[in-house]
């Protein structure tokens, strides 16, 4: 299941998280982002061991600046509530698997 991450629960589901988190940076106007859509879901649907998570831009600006997101998609792995890994651009599904270890 995706969870739809804001400013406003981001401390809560992400940094707060007992299970590494996969954060998808997307823009409903951007064509990689609409790519890489179905292999982050995909993803998130086979993985009861991770959340995942997707922001906005657009809707969440506070966000994109909080973690220098410059292109997008922007795919950030969180552990114990760190950023422990990252990727930028469209990947397919074993590169993105490969982000979370």
């Amino acid at each position: 299941m995706e969870i739809k991450l804001t400013k406003d629960n981001f401390e809560a589901e992400v940094i707060g998280s007992d299970k590494p988190v996969l954060v998808d940076f997307w823009a409903s106007w951007c064509g990689p982002c609409k790519m890489i859509a179905p292999i982050v879901a995909e993803i998130a649907a086979e993985n009861d061991g991770i959340k995942v998570g997707k922001v906005n831009v657009d809707d969440e600006p506070e966000l994109a600046y909080r973690f220098g997101i410059n292109s997008i998609p922007s795919l950030l792995v969180f552990k114990n509530g760190k950023l422990v890994n990252s990727g930028i651009g469209y990947m397919k599904k074993e590169q993105v698997l490969a982000l979370l270890g």
